[in-house]
């Protein structure tokens, strides 16, 4: 698109063109049916309704004029329109039929996202808006110093993975943590992490030693043992069967988070044969217990198992929070609280994370917002880029996380950078420059994740101190501009 504007500005064309904008914002809202929305999610319809309209050449009229050029209105997208309304009308002459907004009103997104997140998350620390997640380690569970070290570092919420240990050890966990918060004088509050369905290899066997290349076969067999030949040397078996049963030729199947990907060949029975297109640098070795993605297949399975139901019974009574993973529907909202509701009420609100780490979950993430809204439970957004990475491909992860703080913003609900996050740090010791560039650009979400590593306290600290200062030159995706110290 030509991007030059000409030197004369037809404002009054311009204020017509943005008062269509104010029409279409109000009028062809992907929520509008509904009986009755809160205004987040009304305001989330405003700014789908407006993102799916080419604005370039708006903004590049707008911004010669003094005006705001839209490119941050996620949170105000009305009174935005109507404040730019109000100057265009006086700017050409004309009276626009919208009011100016005040103060209170031009900011009210705002004010929502930041209690939502309170209602989360429990109040911020005084020296910065974000929060910081640490996953603990299973070893937490008889280590009380270790978690009150990390809170003493600055951790607000600390994550329990059900996916590993027992509700013996989630228990002592969250009770370290309850008492650490007393220790600090903070309400450190506690994620829980229900596992969903394991999408991960079984027993793996080679027909020859070595490692994968490009070029070989893999054969993953749905029921039974492995079956590696001359012809395709490496088989892995699969924690569920409908992993093989609904992979069709064509389809492309990654490997430990992509560091091996191939595309279905042939299928037969219960056996599917991959051809392998890509993998690291030095090949990859086949081991059991590793992910799989599978971006082009649905799999249509439910994201609550067995032991995700037994498992919320210890959800219940020592969380804050429950992480959903795998949600991809409205309905998979509905199940979750069925569930939920079989194992009885309890006295504070449970909040909800629903973690996004599929295609289809980012397609669905307005109505998934809008359904886990309802009633005003504390909501939440895990951005889960290793996952969201292995489905989507790597070089679409940083566009996506882009539009999923966007949408968040939007609708006034908190967002959670995960994975990876100063990971170097984490297991080593030291940070890469990479690493702290991302870090400091997680500023903008409400939460920052880290996972579990050695060195987890120094990066906690490191991370407390980034983010309070990255609040002084960036909220979202305004420039702060607090005054510049090192000229």
């Amino acid at each position: 698109m030509d991007m030059r504007v000409s030197g004369h500005i037809d404002v009054g064309a311009l204020m017509d063109e943005v008062l269509l904008l104010r029409a279409a914002a109000s009028e062809e809202s992907m929520f509008s049916g509904l009986a009755e929305v809160g205004p987040g999610v009304a305001n989330l319809g405003h700014y789908l309704a407006l993102r799916h309209r080419d604005l370039r050449g708006v903004q590049r009229q707008l911004m010669p004029l003094g005006l705001s050029s839209l490119g941050r209105m996620e949170s105000r997208v009305l009174p935005t329109l109507d404040a730019v309304l109000g100057a265009l009308g006086a700017l050409s002459g004309r009276i626009s039929p919208y009011a100016v907004p005040d103060a209170s009103t031009y900011f009210a997104g705002e004010t929502r996202l930041a209690e939502a997140t309170d209602r989360l998350f429990g109040a911020p620390a005084e020296h910065r808006r974000g929060r910081i997640m640490v996953t603990l380690p299973g070893e937490a569970a008889e280590d009380a110093a270790f978690i009150l070290d990390l809170a003493q570092s600055g951790m607000d919420c600390a994550r329990i993975n059900c996916a590993h240990d027992d509700a013996d050890q989630w228990r002592k966990m969250a009770n370290h943590v309850r008492a650490a918060g007393q220790a600090v004088g903070r309400d450190i509050r506690v994620l829980m992490d229900i596992a969903g369905p394991k999408i991960r290899t079984g027993v793996v066997e080679a027909f020859r030693k070595g490692r994968i290349e490009v070029g070989d076969r893999i054969r993953l067999v749905a029921d039974g043992k492995p079956r590696p030949d001359e012809d395709v040397p490496f088989s892995a078996a699969v924690s569920l069967s409908e992993i093989v049963t609904r992979l069709s030729v064509g389809d492309r199947v990654r490997y430990d988070d992509g560091k091996l990907e191939g595309v279905v060949e042939s299928t037969a029975g219960h056996e599917a044969v991959l051809r392998v297109i890509h993998t690291k640098a030095g090949g990859a070795k086949l081991k059991a217990e590793k992910g799989l993605n599978l971006p082009d297949t649905e799999l249509d399975l439910s994201p609550l198992t067995v032991k995700d139901d037994a498992d919320l019974a210890a959800v219940l009574e020592c969380a804050d929070m429950l992480g959903y993973s795998f949600v991809s529907r409205p309905e998979d909202i509905d199940l979750l609280d069925e569930a939920l509701a079989r194992h009885g009420e309890r006295q504070r609100p449970l909040g909800l994370i629903a973690k996004i780490e599929q295609p289809r979950a980012v397609r669905n993430l307005p109505v998934l917002i809008e359904r886990a809204t309802r009633g005003g439970r504390p909501f939440g957004v895990m951005i889960a880029r290793g996952d969201l990475a292995a489905e989507i491909g790597f070089e679409r992860v940083a566009e996506m996380q882009e539009e999923i703080l966007w949408i968040c913003e939007a609708a006034g609900v908190p967002a959670i950078w995960a994975t990876q996050v100063l990971e170097d740090l984490v297991k080593d010791g030291l940070p890469s420059r990479g690493e702290m560039t991302d870090a400091a650009m997680a500023a903008r979400a409400e939460c920052v994740m880290l996972n579990k590593g050695p060195a987890v306290g120094e990066a906690v600290a490191l991370l407390d101190r980034l983010l309070a200062r990255m609040d002084g030159h960036v909220f979202k995706k305004t420039a702060t501009l607090r005054a510049l110290q090192s000229w």
